[in-house]
């Protein structure tokens, strides 16, 4: 290979040269700003305290409850939020005659409804979506939904999202502490109605799961009733590890409200309201009338559904799908037999 001639090389170092110092000039002027158009500088043995955390469970809520927040999102419920959960989940209501005593107990001349804790089951991130669109209208204004802290509220543009269309709340599932618990009290005792999932997460298989006390110590801290909720049809449109919706039926049963009793356990309300979804989720796989019947008898299925394990679990699944309104649209990879 011929050498490069050093005259060469020795204009290519002065053009260097001429660069590196043009941008030194141009860049002087900033080398000199100091405070408070740079940061302060900080003596090496001081230590700065880390800045508090703004996401997660301290991820500030409280501008999506301001007149132009929740003016945007009746809009954005009535637009383009009410036109996705239609096309993707045609929904039935039924039950909202089980909460007009709810409305008469208002006192008169009061406008807004009495606060209550909607309980639901939980399937598929449609399921919030699609209470916001089947709760009642009196309730629908001042709803708040409870969510996880650790998945809708990790990234910026997510927490904001979720906060403005669908009013969330974070709630710390890592962490025992009050912090969540008391914020959700609070907007309670202000005339907020709350949406919280007492699984405390989607279901793994398409049964349910055994029921958290969130929902049960809120209401017996608050004071305020229950109302079990049970939504069919969304584990088979877009249930847990499904990549994309595919469009079906679901059915959302509301139950009659619940009342902590006095002198009641929070672990003996919550299992009352598990009982209750449970009779919901018979009513809504079979009729009124006989899960009626197998509630007196204590014989309503179970929502976390047969205690065995494997095929005869999942088996036993396509069965109850095949009496919901979804019937069943993701089938096994076989058909077993129907042993009678």
């Amino acid at each position: 290979m011929a050498s490069v001639p050093s005259q060469y090389l020795r204009r290519a170092a002065r053009a260097a040269g001429t660069l590196e110092r043009t941008v030194a000039r141009v860049t002087a002027p900033g080398r000199n700003v100091g405070f408070p158009l740079r940061a302060p500088t900080v003596p090496a043995s001081v230590v700065v305290p880390a800045e508090p955390p703004t996401l997660g469970a301290d991820y500030d809520t409280d501008w999506a409850r301001t007149p132009i927040a929740r003016a945007a999102r009746e809009a954005l419920t009535a637009g383009l939020m009410s036109v996705v959960v239609r096309r993707l989940t045609d929904p039935e209501v039924h039950g909202h005659d089980r909460l007009a005593d709810l409305l008469k107990s208002r006192p008169d001349g009061d406008a807004e409804p009495p606060p209550v804790i909607f309980a639901p089951n939980h399937h598929s991130h449609l399921d919030t979506g699609l209470m916001v669109c089947s709760v009642p209208r009196p309730w629908r204004g001042r709803l708040v939904t409870a969510a996880a802290a650790d998945y809708f509220f990790d990234k910026r543009w997510k927490a904001t999202l979720s906060a403005l269309a669908l009013n969330v709340v974070p709630i710390d599932r890592e962490s025992t502490g009050r912090k969540s618990a008391d914020l959700i009290a609070g907007l309670i005792e202000q005339g907020w109605s709350l949406v919280i999932y007492p699984e405390g997460g989607r279901s793994p298989d398409g049964w349910g799961q055994g029921f958290k006390g969130g929902a049960a110590y809120l209401a017996a801290r608050t004071g305020v009733p229950v109302v079990p909720v049970f939504i069919d049809g969304t584990d088979s449109i877009m249930g847990k590890g499904m990549s994309r919706p595919k469009p079906g039926r679901a059915r959302v049963t509301f139950g009659h409200p619940i009342h902590p009793q006095p002198g009641e356990s929070t672990r003996r309300f919550n299992d009352r309201i598990q009982r209750a979804v449970a009779q919901l989720a018979d009513e809504s796989t079979t009729d009124f009338w006989s899960a009626k019947r197998r509630a007196a008898a204590g014989a309503t299925p179970a929502l976390t559904g047969p205690a065995y394990a494997g095929w005869r679990r999942r088996w036993a699944l396509t069965k109850r799908r095949q009496r919901g309104i979804a019937s069943w649209r993701r089938p096994p990879e076989r058909r077993w037999p129907d042993l009678g």
